[in-house]
């Protein structure tokens, strides 16, 4: 999602609340892969659980910004809803990772 969210911004008009507009989107939707990661090299399961609901949180985000974008028609319809369902989709499975990851009886 984070390369398309970088190809949709080129299409946006050049003005101040663009900039903030941008920088927030590419924060968000880049949080969301950037926790996985880090969780992932955690020392132990509760802070990889930590950083899974970090970027579950960024991925909710990221829908509350597509929905502006869409609302402002600096997006398309079907192109933000198609970037909405990602989030729905992402947050689902991290939720899933995170229920998965909370049954672990030994931390790693």
């Amino acid at each position: 999602m984070f390369l398309d969210v970088l190809k949709d911004i080129e299409r946006f008009p050049k003005n101040a609340v663009s900039r903030v507009i941008i920088y927030q989107i590419i924060r968000s939707v880049g949080s969301i892969s950037s926790n996985i990661a880090e969780g992932f090299n955690a020392m132990t399961t509760k802070q990889y659980i930590s950083f899974v609901d970090t970027s579950r949180r960024s991925s909710a985000e990221s829908e509350n910004w597509l929905y502006k974008l869409k609302d402002i028609g600096y997006l398309q319809e079907d192109i933000a809803d198609a970037r909405i369902n990602e989030c729905l989709e992402t947050n689902k499975m991290l939720y899933g990772l995170m229920n998965s990851l909370k049954k672990r009886k030994v931390s790693r």
